[in-house]
């Protein structure tokens, strides 16, 4: 597995799939602070060459000296590090979840290094977009006629009030998922084992995010932006996802009928199809 050091000398990992020759595409997990893993080769991505970083302290990278680090807008130094040991002079960026506010910081800090950026079911606390609870519980509705749905829902909605406890929040698990089905469970268990629970914690502190610096940058930034969203999910509704999209002069938004969280498991082939067609445009 290859490595690389970064800035402050903490050795980080990545994983390469696809092809070795054309152009990467270098992948930034959710969690937030989550082994890469989670990702896979994201549907096939048609048989393009993906690189998947795991941030410090998960999956094979090591864990730094400063705890601290862990905060987003000091991960973006890892992510151009990558870039230089890659020798690459622009990157096709794409960020899931968690993993797009690091995306967005990287933009801010190094657009001219960005070729095309894909947002997947974007968190947008770096961008500031705060979505309202009616919006959450909209999307979770059209999954009304599951018969986990009324337990869930009662979470949800227990959530969205700002009452959610560690029980609550693990039983909306299944607005996360276009399918609530063994293997969407088996992911979902795998997410604990997978997190770190202390990066997490300090990911997105104080001070990780300044979001009108981070809309100015969007303003300017003229390179092909991809917005997916999940049609049922619950976490970045279409709504929120399209108010994202808006930030950028040269951005659309596509979403996936019946989809959630984590689009490449609930139709690979759509998901695959659309990217594809994005990088290669």
């Amino acid at each position: 597995m290859p490595t690389f050091s970064a800035p402050d000398g903490t050795l980080l990992a990545y994983h390469e799939s696809g092809p070795r020759s054309g152009a990467p595409l270098l992948c930034l997990p959710g969690g937030p602070m989550q082994d890469s893993a989670y990702l896979g080769d994201l549907g096939g991505l048609g048989g393009r060459r993906i690189v998947r970083l795991d941030l410090r302290g998960t999956g094979a990278s090591a864990a730094p000296a400063d705890p601290g680090s862990y905060r987003c807008d000091r991960l973006v130094g890892d992510v151009e590090a990558l870039r230089v040991h890659l020798g690459l002079d622009a990157v096709d960026l794409l960020g899931h979840s968690a993993g797009a506010n690091l995306a967005a910081l990287y933009v801010t800090r190094h657009a001219e290094r960005v070729r095309r950026l894909v947002l997947v079911t974007p968190g947008t606390a770096a961008a500031g977009i705060a979505t309202a609870p009616e919006e959450r519980l909209a999307a979770a509705r059209l999954r009304a006629g599951e018969p986990w749905f009324a337990e869930a829902y009662a979470a949800l909605e227990e959530v969205t009030a700002g009452r959610g406890t560690g029980e609550s929040f693990g039983k909306v698990a299944p607005f996360f998922h276009g399918t609530w089905d063994d293997a969407a469970r088996e992911r979902d268990a795998a997410t604990a084992r997978q997190r770190n629970d202390e990066a997490a914690a300090v990911h997105g502190g104080e001070g990780a995010y300044d979001p009108a610096a981070t809309r100015a940058v969007f303003a300017e930034f003229g390179r092909p932006v991809l917005v997916v969203a999940g049609e049922g999910d619950a976490n970045t509704p279409p709504p929120t996802a399209a108010a994202y999209a808006e930030l950028f002069p040269a951005a659309r938004l596509d979403v996936l009928k019946g989809g959630g969280h984590f689009p490449w498991h609930d139709d690979a082939e759509w998901f695959t199809a659309r990217v594809t067609e994005f990088l290669d445009a």
